[in-house]
């Protein structure tokens, strides 16, 4: 049986952990040939591990080089690397400022331009890209993050403009609070561990984390040749954190 990604071949950069090695494992199983771009790539198998600083462009250029090497080509991008930051605005000083956007929203740029002129030679060339809930709703103690996130939103719906007659396809996917390594940490310096974990259940409407696995497929379809008339958009993988305002449960 013919797979969806078969003869693809796709990046995932952040691939090591969390959302980004549920993506990857996803195009694998879907048929792709998968580059695994991290700063500790350790690539599943059969998955080329490719090491990568998205905040320089001189690691991304060679790695794109690498990727282009090993397999000759590239038809997906799923732009995933990122960082974490708490607090309001008063809490993070410009360096903090300067360096979560660099990798957040700098690194997608970076990893996007190097890839361009091969995904130009694709027939079924996508990129997708993890924003977050972040980017529509406001949430406490999260200026910075939020800041990056909304800036990706608006660069996938510009990219998306800018290369849709190239036939390159940009969408972004937009998580609410993952069950991630970085939900991890933040939950190990807790207080309170287990309210804070009940806390972040509560705040999706379903009741409980998003999966690393459910975002992975959700990034799937976006860059499934399947979905070619889908582009520009962003898909909410939140419980309905977004759009939903439910009643208090009785």
């Amino acid at each position: 049986m013919v797979q969806e990604f078969d003869s693809l071949v796709a990046i995932v950069t952040g691939g090591a952990s969390g959302i980004g090695a549920s993506t990857a494992r996803a195009l694998a199983a879907g048929g792709a040939r998968v580059a695994v771009f991290d700063l500790n790539p350790d690539a599943g198998s059969g998955m080329l591990g490719v090491r990568c600083d998205v905040a320089d462009d001189a690691s991304v250029r060679a790695a794109v080089d690498r990727v282009v090497e090993e397999f000759g080509r590239i038809d997906i991008v799923v732009n995933n690397a990122g960082i974490g930051a708490q607090g309001s605005v008063e809490d993070n000083d410009d360096d903090e400022w300067t360096r979560v956007l660099d990798v957040n929203v700098l690194g997608m740029m970076r990893v996007s331009r190097a890839a361009l002129p091969h995904l130009r030679e694709s027939p079924a060339a996508a990129i997708v890209n993890t924003s977050s809930v972040a980017a529509t709703a406001g949430l406490q103690q999260r200026a910075l993050y939020s800041a990056s996130k909304g800036a990706v939103l608006s660069l996938t719906r510009a990219m998306a403009a800018d290369h849709l007659r190239e036939g390159i396809r940009v969408n972004c996917v937009s998580p609410g609070t993952a069950d991630t390594p970085w939900i991890g940490r933040l939950l190990e310096k807790a207080d309170n561990p287990v309210a804070e974990r009940a806390a972040l259940n509560a705040r999706q409407p379903h009741g409980r984390l998003v999966s690393p696995d459910e975002i992975a497929d959700a990034v799937a379809y976006l860059a499934s040749p399947r979905s070619g008339s889908t582009t520009g958009v962003s898909l909410a993988v939140d419980g309905g954190m977004q759009n939903l305002r439910l009643r208090p449960a009785e």
